[in-house]
């Protein structure tokens, strides 16, 4: 059927051909209750617990809720020897990032280690992931000292923007736990992998930027986190440079990145880098407290109490009046660390070949930052940096991640004296390296030979970052997928699609040219499912598109248009603005003398076409399980309208059956 040799099927093969069914219909409640199913409980859960005596149901469901249960009963010593290496190799990670992210986060030092030791802990109980090591990110902590500091001044009132910190850090783990109870993670799909890669790399820009104020050794510095304000907070405090401190910050900074370049091109020494942010607060010290560095212009942590975390649940500030402050500040840097230990926890497990379970890891997250609001600890999730130093050390389970956490207790309870002559500088020279690691630049440009849609997604939100805010950014980025996702639903595409030749096969002609138009038919091919966004859209696209094809034709000399077909194998799904779309385009095409066929409908648009008794209206022999189909069919009555022509015009007599 190619090349214009069209192959006319015989009246019994058209008698028998393949109509699409309508589907038996089913109780409302029923339809519903799959509905739900398919859009909260897409894993059906509740799978495991068929035909199982209550006792094992009883052991299932604690399983469910404590993974911890499910692999302990396996865990072997030889699991153990490898989670102590990755536990203690995380935890020289862990330290000195917990205090620098802290530090970002205009908070005491202390609160970074306290943050690295009970919610590990909760996390190993209740997550899902075998790789993930929780800690504090540097983007929530960016976020939080953004935003918290927009009202409350860290340096004049310290203790209500501690209580905010707490406060914040109680309603982020709310909202994480209750998207996993109420199962709605699907909400944090809707950040783009486009979004997340400019606003992280918008976010990363500005950390390092913010700490040229620790690397110049400077006092006083902006509380803005955009380019201009950090700029400007520079370089009008140039006599306030201290050469020593940049002197030994880019020193520290070229030790960092030259370990990390190393072990990226050895993997098997990953351990130089993950100790190297260890060995720089050893070595800066030590070279401190030899010189005393701290009385030229260096300046350093000082005291750090030892003990464990104190409880802080009597610090929340419910009452205070910056309480929607820090629940804002909550609920955006939740949905961003949740998205970030989601997406990280996935990437490992894919390594490995193992499934985790998205609603399972906001649960834990959200318990994890309940607890740890409650003492002394502030936003923490699962860092990429730290997870990859755990992959890499050959963990097996979450035990790593006590392991870090007993680690962190004894540096908590014997160790935190030796910090007192940490440099500032060092700290800010461990978080520009970790996040120039986070510009993901290879990203971007494969997003730009991608898609330039998705490019310029991740470019507003980098810009909106570095010369708004962090928020400025996000909502630029979220706003414009958001556009892209409605400009999908509301301009759906339409093809025309033709015949490849000597096959039954139709393709959209302009991505197989060799795909032949079917003389007197009109082949229309509709892209998505048809709402009220997209109705009146649908409507005049597919009549420009008859208009289209009869100009063309009468331009030819052709053959007039008899039929269009539209295959409707794409649209899953249809309101009732659909329907009348569908209706009206019925009647335009009958006053035009043509006739519409359907093609390819799937059972959701059949049922609601029935209901609405559209099929009755346009005859159900009217509609295909196939385009060749439906094709044969309009080719067939093509064929026989012509022969009767024929044998009337000759004088014979026409034959009854076509008639």
């Amino acid at each position: 059927m190619g090349n214009g040799e069209l192959i006319y099927p015989s009246t019994t093969s058209i008698e028998c051909a393949h109509r699409a069914a309508i589907p038996p219909s089913k109780p409302f409640f029923k339809t519903l209750k799959s509905s739900l199913k398919e859009t909260f409980f897409p894993d059906d859960p509740l799978r495991q617990f068929k035909n199982q005596p209550p006792s094992r149901k009883l052991l299932l469901g604690l399983q469910y809720f404590l993974p911890i249960l499910e692999w302990a009963p396996r865990y072997t010593f030889q699991f153990f020897k490898d989670d102590l290496i990755a536990g203690i190799t995380i935890a020289s990670l862990a330290i000195p990032q917990g205090i620098s992210y802290a530090k970002l986060a205009n908070l005491p030092p202390i609160l970074g280690l306290y943050s690295s030791f009970v919610p590990p802990l909760v996390y190993a109980m209740l997550g899902s992931s075998r790789d993930l090591a929780v800690g504090t990110v540097a983007v929530p902590s960016l976020l939080m000292a953004s935003m918290l500091g927009n009202e409350v001044n860290a340096t004049q009132n310290p203790h209500l923007y501690l209580h905010l910190a707490f406060t914040a850090t109680f309603f982020a783990g709310v909202l994480q736990a209750s998207l996993g109870f109420l199962r709605l993670g699907f909400i944090v799909d809707f950040l783009s992998h486009a979004t997340i890669v400019g606003f992280m790399g918008g976010a990363a820009t500005v950390v390092c930027l913010q700490q040229l104020k620790g690397i110049l050794g400077l006092e006083h510095f902006t509380h803005g986190t955009d380019l201009v304000s950090v700029m400007r907070s520079i370089f009008s405090q140039t006599h306030q440079w201290r050469w020593e401190s940049a002197v030994l910050g880019c020193c520290f900074l070229f030790f960092l990145l030259v370990t990390r370049y190393f072990s990226k091109k050895r993997p098997k020494f990953f351990w130089i880098s993950a100790m190297a942010p260890l060995t720089s607060v050893i070595f800066g010290s030590i070279l401190v407290y030899v010189t005393h560095a701290e009385k030229h212009g260096v300046q350093v942590i000082g005291h750090l109490k030892k003990g464990l975390n104190p409880p802080s649940f009597t610090d929340l500030a419910f009452g205070s009046p910056y309480q929607k402050t820090a629940i804002k500040t909550g609920l955006i840097t939740g949905i961003i660390a949740l998205a970030e230990g989601i997406a990280v926890g996935r990437s490992f497990a894919m390594f490995k070949n193992y499934h985790i379970d998205g609603n399972k890891e906001m649960i834990a997250f959200g318990m994890m930052n309940i607890a740890g609001s409650c003492t002394s600890c502030y936003l923490t999730t699962g860092p990429f940096s730290r997870t990859a130093v755990n992959f890499n050390a050959g963990c097996k389970t979450a035990v790593s991640n006590i392991v870090m956490a007993i680690a962190v207790m004894i540096t908590l309870l014997f160790l935190t004296p030796l910090f007192h002559y940490t440099p500032l500088v060092v700290l800010s020279s461990i978080i520009i390296s970790a996040m120039l690691g986070v510009i993901d630049i290879d990203a971007a440009i494969h997003l730009w030979k991608l898609d330039k849609f998705d490019f310029t997604v991740c470019l507003s939100a980098f810009f909106g970052v570095v010369f708004g805010s962090v928020e400025i950014g996000l909502v630029i980025a979220v706003a414009l997928s958001m556009l892209r996702m409605l400009l999908f639903v509301a301009r759906p595409r339409t093809f025309i699609l033709g015949n490849i030749p000597n096959s039954m096969i139709y393709r959209n002609v302009d991505q197989y040219p060799v795909a032949g138009r079917v003389p007197g038919l009109l082949i229309l091919q509709i892209d998505a499912p048809i709402y009220f966004a997209n109705a009146s859209y649908l409507r005049e696209r597919i009549m420009r598109w008859i208009n289209d094809e009869e100009d063309k034709i009468k331009a030819l000399g052709e053959n007039s248009l008899q039929y269009v077909i539209l295959d409707m194998g794409a649209v899953g799904s249809i309101d009732t603005s659909g329907i009348s779309m569908l209706e009206e385009v019925k009647k335009s095409i009958d006053r035009r003398g043509l006739k519409l066929v359907l093609a390819n409908p799937g059972s959701e648009l059949m049922k609601k076409l029935d209901k609405s008794k559209f099929i009755a209206a346009m005859d159900p022999e009217w509609i295909y399980l196939t385009v060749g189909e439906a094709v044969g069919a309009c080719n067939f009555m093509l064929h026989s309208c012509k022969s009767e022509f024929t044998k009337v015009n000759s004088g014979a007599p026409p034959d009854e059956n076509n008639v």
